[in-house]
C-alpha cells in the first residue's frame, strides 16, 4: 500500500520549492530596508534579471512620489513589527524597472533570526482586478447615469403633462368664463337694445305727430332721444367687440408718433355730439407734443372715459380733459361733476358687469372700464381713479414713454 509522505514539505528543499515556484512576488527585507532574497515571481513583476534586486533598498521598487512616504511608513512599521495587510485602506503602487507603475497588494510577515530582523513582502498584481472594477464602476457611473436621463426623461414627461393638465384646465375656466361672458352679455344686451329700440320707435312716433303739429321743440327733443338711443346701442356693440378681441388676444399695442394735443382734440370733438344740452367739453395741455402711442388703443380709452363722464354728469355739467407729456411718461385725465362713485363701490369698478348703486338707472354694459384697465394694462400703463358720491369722478392713467 502506497504511504504519503506529509514531511517532504518540511525540509530546506521543500521551502525552496514554495518560494520559488510560487505564482505571487516574495521579497525579503531586512530591517534596513535591503532586499536580502527575492522569487523569481517577484523579479518578473517588476521586471527585473536574476538576483539584480539583491541588496538594492526596497524603496527601488516604490514609485518616486511615494517614496519618502514609504521610509516612514516601514520605519514605523519596524517599532512595532506585526503580520497585516500593506496600506491601511490606501491604494498601492510598484515600480517596474522600466518606470512603469501598477497597482499592487501586499501582505508582511515579519520574523526574527539570529542574524537579525527581516519581513517577508507577499505581492500580488492586481491591475486586471483594478481595470475589472474600473469597469464595473464605469459600468455602474453610465448606468446610473442612464437611470438618472431617464428619471429625468418621465419627470420632464411629468411636468410636461401637468402643464398640459393645468392648460386644458386653464382654458376650460377661461371657455366656462367666456360662455358665462356671453350669456350675461346677451341677457344684458337684449334688455338694452329692446329698451333703446322702444325708445327709439316711441319718439319716431311722436316726431312724426309733432311734424305734423309743426311743435319743432317737441320734434326736437325726441330726435335727441333717438340719437342718445343709438349712440347706446353703439356703445354695447363697441364694448363686446372689444371684448371679444381682447378675450381672442387680436388686441396689439403699436406705438407710433402722434401729435397728443391734435389728437385729444380730434376725439373731443368726434363727442361733443354725445353731449346733452348745456354740457361742456374742456381740453388742456402741458409739456411735449409728440409721443410715442398706439393711437387706437388711446382712442378708445378716451372714448370710453369721456363717453361715461359725459353720461353721468348732469346738464349744464362740465367735462375736463387734461393732459401733460415729458420724456418719461405721458398723463391724461378726465374730470366730470356728475354723481361720482362710492368709496365701497370703487373696490369693484374694473370688474365686468360691475355697476355703481347709483348708476343702475343709466344705461350701460358695465364693460367699458373693464376694457380700458385692459388697456392700459396693454400699453404697460395705471388707470387711477378719485371719486366722491355727488361730487364728481377723475380718472388719470399714466403710460410710459
Amino acid at each position: 500500500m502506497n504511504t504519503i509522505n506529509f514531511k517532504v514539505m518540511e525540509g530546506k528543499e521543500g521551502i525552496d520549492a514554495l518560494f520559488l515556484f510560487a505564482t505571487e512576488g516574495i521579497l525579503v527585507v531586512n530591517d534596513r530596508g535591503a532586499i536580502v532574497r527575492v522569487n523569481p515571481s517577484a523579479e518578473k513583476l517588476f521586471g527585473y534579471d536574476t538576483d539584480e534586486l539583491l541588496g538594492k533598498r526596497i524603496e527601488v521598487l516604490v514609485p518616486k512620489r511615494l517614496e519618502a512616504k514609504h521610509v516612514g511608513h516601514r520605519e514605523k512599521f519596524n517599532e512595532d513589527p506585526h503580520a497585516r495587510s500593506m496600506g491601511g485602506g490606501r491604494e498601492l503602487f510598484g515600480l517596474k524597472k522600466d518606470g512603469t507603475e501598477f497597482p499592487v497588494e501586499i501582505s508582511l510577515s515579519p520574523y526574527t533570526t539570529s542574524e537579525g530582523k527581516f519581513v517577508i513582502g507577499f505581492i500580488v498584481d492586481i491591475t486586471v482586478r483594478k481595470q475589472a472594477e474600473e469597469k464595473l464602476k464605469n459600468y455602474s457611473f453610465e448606468l446610473e447615469r442612464q437611470v438618472k436621463n431617464r428619471t429625468l426623461i418621465l419627470e420632464e414627461a411629468i411636468q410636461e403633462l401637468e402643464r398640459t393638465k393645468k392648460d386644458l384646465h386653464n382654458a376650460l375656466d377661461k371657455e366656462k368664463e367666456l360662455n358665462e361672458l356671453k350669456s350675461r352679455f346677451v341677457s344684458m344686451a337684449s334688455h338694452e337694445f329692446r329698451t333703446a329700440l322702444t325708445t327709439m320707435m316711441s319718439s319716431l312716433s311722436l316726431v312724426t305727430k309733432y311734424g305734423e303739429q309743426k311743435d319743432i321743440e317737441k320734434q326736437t327733443k325726441h330726435v335727441s332721444k333717438i340719437k342718445t338711443s343709438i349712440n347706446n346701442l353703439t356703445d354695447i356693440l363697441n364694448d363686446f367687440l372689444s371684448v371679444s378681441k381682447l378675450e381672442e388676444g387680436k388686441i396689439e399695442n403699436l406705438p407710433e408718433e402722434i401729435d397728443l394735443r391734435t389728437f385729444i382734440k380730434d376725439v373731443i370733438s368726434e363727442m361733443k355730439g354725445m353731449a346733452t344740452q348745456g354740457q361742456v367739453l374742456t381740453q388742456e395741455h402741458s409739456g411735449k407734443e409728440i409721443v410715442s402711442l398706439d393711437k387706437k388703443l388711446l382712442k378708445n380709452v378716451l372714448f370710453n372715459l369721456i363717453s361715461n363722464a359725459i353720461k353721468f354728469s348732469p346738464e349744464q355739467g362740465k367735462v375736463e380733459v387734461n393732459s401733460q407729456a415729458t420724456d418719461t411718461s405721458v398723463k391724461i385725465s378726465v374730470k366730470d361733476n356728475g354723481i361720482g362713485i362710492s368709496k365701497e363701490d370703487q373696490q369693484h369698478l374694473f370688474e365686468r358687469f360691475f355697476r355703481g348703486h347709483n348708476a343702475t338707472h343709466i344705461q350701460g354694459t358695465g364693460l367699458g372700464l373693464n376694457i380700458v384697465a385692459k388697456y392700459a394694462e396693454l400699453m404697460n400703463g395705471s388707470l387711477d381713479v378719485e371719486s366722491e358720491e355727488n361730487k364728481g369722478t377723475k380718472f388719470t392713467i399714466i403710460i410710459p414713454q
